[in-house]
Order: structure tokens, then C-alpha cells, then sequence
């Protein structure tokens, strides 16, 4: 069982969609992140209504874009809309091992033993689940769990993870997705929707 310690700071914006397209393709012109963070704060790329908010917004993003190969990378820009968003699940749960733990152990496996909806409930218990392997959880109060579960909710619904009413979607992983995926680091199919025969199915 993994007990490194979970980072829990994702308690601003959702998967950030836009603000990662915009910095991505900033980064590939550049190919440096600090460079990235100075220049769009100094424009304000994002069009946020404070520095405060921008500041936040473009440190959460780089945070997660730059778990990501620059194959992936190239892949994010020139993916449809579902695949963009895939990729993007993926660096936020390469960065954030919270996310990673939940939607493997309760969101995979409830689809593969066809249980098809993932409710705030489900995630109440794997969080005190892991608080007795973590004890930096047992520090969270209520208001900053509450705010952690309304992001990380939002965050399936724009990923395409969950739909109307938290039922689970079937992934639909494309073989674009798998071939930018780098070093054919396949693990991370098994942080979607997806059955085991499907997986073989795509790498075989």
C-alpha cells in the first residue's frame, strides 16, 4: 500500500481545461515553464479578475501540465475535446495521488463489478478510509473538505468520468490517446472506466 503523502491543494478551478490549452501551447514555444508562469502573469493570459486568482489558477495548471511528456503535451493541443480532457485527468492524477487512489479503488472499481454511480457518499468513505493510512487528512477541517469534494466532483463531470446523476461513463480511449501516452506508460488507462479486456484489448 502506498503511504506517501497526499497533496491535497486542488481546492481552486476543476480540471482547467482552457487555462492548461493556453499555457501548453505557450510552453511549446518556449519549453520553459518558469518563463510560461512569468509571461502570462505579466499579460494575464487567463483574463482572471485578480492577480491573486491568476497567480493561483496558472501555478495549479503548470503544476500538473508538467507531469506530462511533450509528446502528451502535442497530444493535449491536437486531441478532440474527450481526449483533451482525458489527458488532462491523467496529469492531475500523475500529480495529485488522492485523485489517483479514488479513482482507481472506488470509481474503476465500482464500474467493473457494475455498480454504475459514484455518489459524495462513496467518497466520504475512502477518504476516512485513508486518513488511518494518512494522518495529514485527519488535519482537514470540514469547510476544506467540503470545498476538496465539490472541486474533485467537478472535475469527473468535466473529465467526462461521470455524467448526469454520477453515473460512470464508459471510457472511450482512443489510439491516439494510447500512442501519445509516454514511455507507453499504460498504467494510466486503469485510472478510467474501463475493463480489464478492454485494456489487453488496446495494447494488444
Amino acid at each position: 500500500m502506498n503511504h506517501q503523502k497526499y497533496k491535497m491543494s486542488f481546492t481552486s478551478g476543476g480540471l482547467l481545461h482552457r487555462e492548461s490549452l493556453i499555457l501548453t501551447e505557450m510552453y511549446l514555444e518556449e519549453m520553459d515553464w518558469g518563463h510560461v508562469r512569468t509571461q502570462a502573469i505579466e499579460q494575464n493570459v487567463l483574463q482572471a479578475k485578480t492577480l491573486t486568482t491568476l497567480k493561483r489558477i496558472i501555478r495549479e495548471a503548470i503544476f500538473r501540465l508538467k507531469t506530462l511528456g511533450t509528446r502528451e503535451l502535442n497530444f493535449l493541443l491536437d486531441g478532440t475535446h474527450q481526449e483533451q480532457a482525458y489527458m488532462l485527468w491523467i496529469a492531475t492524477c500523475r500529480h495529485y495521488q488522492f485523485i489517483a487512489d479514488f479513482s482507481q479503488e472506488v470509481v474503476r472499481e465500482r464500474f467493473i463489478t457494475l455498480r454504475n454511480v459514484v455518489n459524495s457518499d462513496d467518497l466520504d468513505i475512502f477518504f476516512n478510509q485513508k486518513a488511518e493510512w494518512h494522518p495529514e487528512l485527519e488535519n482537514i477541517s470540514l469547510s476544506s473538505r467540503k470545498k476538496l469534494k465539490q472541486v474533485l466532483f467537478r472535475m469527473l463531470h468535466e473529465a467526462e468520468i461521470i455524467g448526469k446523476d454520477d453515473v460512470i461513463n464508459p471510457a472511450l480511449i482512443t489510439p491516439g490517446l494510447i500512442d501519445a501516452l509516454t514511455n507507453g506508460n499504460l498504467k494510466d488507462i486503469s485510472l478510467f472506466p474501463i475493463f480489464d479486456a478492454d485494456i489487453r484489448g488496446l495494447v494488444s
